[in-house]
């Protein structure tokens, strides 16, 4: 996480632009009146957003980690896609 003024961003927005998306960093823009704002790339937003979706449902989040922490440890299968005639 980077924290910088507004000033700095003014200066440099392309910069942080492609540090968010390259770097997948979240950059902090500092204000001396009212809020932070907050510079991320699309697909990390993308990513929480997905994520917040997902924890609405604590059933199927848990299913999830139970899902994730089988792979880890070799469980799962590969197969074939079969398309309908």
């Amino acid at each position: 996480m980077i924290a910088v003024n507004c000033s700095s961003v003014r200066d440099n927005l392309i910069k942080y632009c492609d540090t968010a998306v390259r770097d997948f960093e979240t950059i902090i823009v500092t204000r001396k009146q009212g809020e932070n704002v907050v510079i991320m790339s699309e697909s990390e937003y993308n990513n929480l957003l997905e994520n917040l979706h997902i924890r609405r449902s604590e059933k199927d989040y848990q299913r999830l980690l139970e899902s994730v922490a089988q792979l880890k440890h070799g469980g799962g299968s590969v197969r074939d896609l079969v398309e309908d005639e």
